[in-house]
């Protein structure tokens, strides 16, 4: 069965050339490149859009997003963009900092300064999930330390910087760093309290754009994000990375992910972590 078929029965009927469209228009504006195997989804999210405007049918959207600088393009944005995070994803990683790299740091980094930045932070559970490790080692109490918490989901954004969640995202968390959180009984929700928060600065930033930091950082968490990207624009985000990182500095990716055959300017850890060679 086509995919015309598929959806010409839908509330608003999505045709090969209107998800062309929508594909060719996601990747000019995020470098994502959609699969066809993502149509459902994008059909799902985005005919939540179209009622909201009151269109009747995927042609008028695509005529409204096909604009140059459409009033309608951080929508769409937000809407095709996946946003799957927990605390403390991927543990291995934050153990790696507790018991490897940040007794590394203390011990032969001269300034007494950390720049960490989370790529794709979603609605912020992996920054503060960074932030509560950075705070509880204690040999960092002296040291400025910041986290910089960047998506290109301006919504996400906005929910990470309320750092308010429903209680049993906390359940991730160890024991030891839920003294970060403020629980309230009432309405079921924990809140990041002011000490973590005051250590992360969140953005919106679309990775392929112009980046108006200049670093260094020591470390980069860019998680589950170049999935979406093809082999080329992954490779010049990982150059970009490499630029910006100290010597040696450290780069953690997602489990699903690889820099075989995409950037020889860094040497793998093993688990997902590399070092600026």
């Amino acid at each position: 069965m086509s995919a015309i078929e598929d959806f010409s029965g839908r509330e608003f009927p999505m045709s090969d050339r209107n998800f062309d469209k929508i594909k060719d228009v996601a990747y000019s504006l995020t470098g994502i490149s959609l699969s066809n195997h993502k149509k459902n989804m994008v059909y799902g999210r985005l005919a939540r859009r179209l009622r909201r405007l009151q269109l009747g049918s995927f042609d008028q959207y695509c005529s409204l997003i096909s604009e140059s600088k459409s009033h309608e393009h951080v929508e769409f944005v937000n809407a095709i963009t996946t946003n799957l995070t927990s605390f403390f994803r991927e543990n291995h990683h934050f153990e790696y900092l507790v018991d490897t790299l940040l007794p590394e740091v203390v011990k032969h980094k001269k300034e007494k300064r950390l720049r960490v930045w989370s790529a794709g932070c979603s609605t912020g559970e992996e920054p503060y999930s960074i932030a509560m490790v950075l705070k509880s080692y204690s040999g960092l109490n002296s040291w400025d330390v910041k986290v910089l918490a960047t998506d290109l989901d301006s919504n996400v954004v906005s929910k990470g910087k309320h750092g308010v969640y429903p209680v049993e995202r906390a359940e991730s968390i160890p024991h030891n760093y839920r003294r970060y959180l403020s629980v309230n009984n009432e309405t079921e929700k924990v809140k990041v309290k002011k000490v973590i928060q005051e250590m992360i600065t969140f953005k919106q930033l679309n990775l392929l754009h112009a980046w108006p930091m200049k670093g260094p950082f020591d470390l980069i968490f860019c998680r589950n994000v170049v999935i979406y990207f093809d082999s080329d624009t992954q490779r010049n985000l990982f150059d970009r990375y490499a630029n910006i990182l100290v010597p040696e500095g450290r780069l953690f990716i997602g489990h699903s992910e690889n820099l075989h055959n995409i950037s020889g300017r860094f040497s793998s850890l093993g688990k997902t972590i590399y070092q600026l060679s």
